[in-house]
């Protein structure tokens, strides 16, 4: 039952970092184009670079976005399945 409830906690705290417009847009366009940097995501959604960054932040220590370091550019992903298939059912 513990194991249960952990679950859901952690479900639970996943959709609290997803709800909100600007992560859902971000998430959105990693799943439909492909890993991307903040540079890229800045300019895409024409927010500032600090805003970009807080919100991966979140994102990413949520596990809903995995990194990869190329350099010194960090390309971000959303790699797991469950999160895949939450987002598209959100955007369908």
């Amino acid at each position: 039952m513990k194991s249960k409830i952990e679950n859901l906690e952690k479900t639970a705290e996943i959709l609290k970092v997803m709800a909100h417009p600007i992560r859902l847009q971000i998430i959105k366009n990693l799943i439909d184009k492909g890993p991307s940097n903040v540079s890229s995501l800045q300019e895409k959604f024409n927010i500032p670079q600090p805003t970009v960054s807080s919100h991966l932040g979140k994102l990413k220590r949520a596990g809903v976005l995995n990194s990869d370091r190329n350099g010194t550019e960090i390309f971000y992903k959303v790699d797991n399945k469950f999160i895949i298939s939450l987002a598209q059912t959100i955007f369908n």
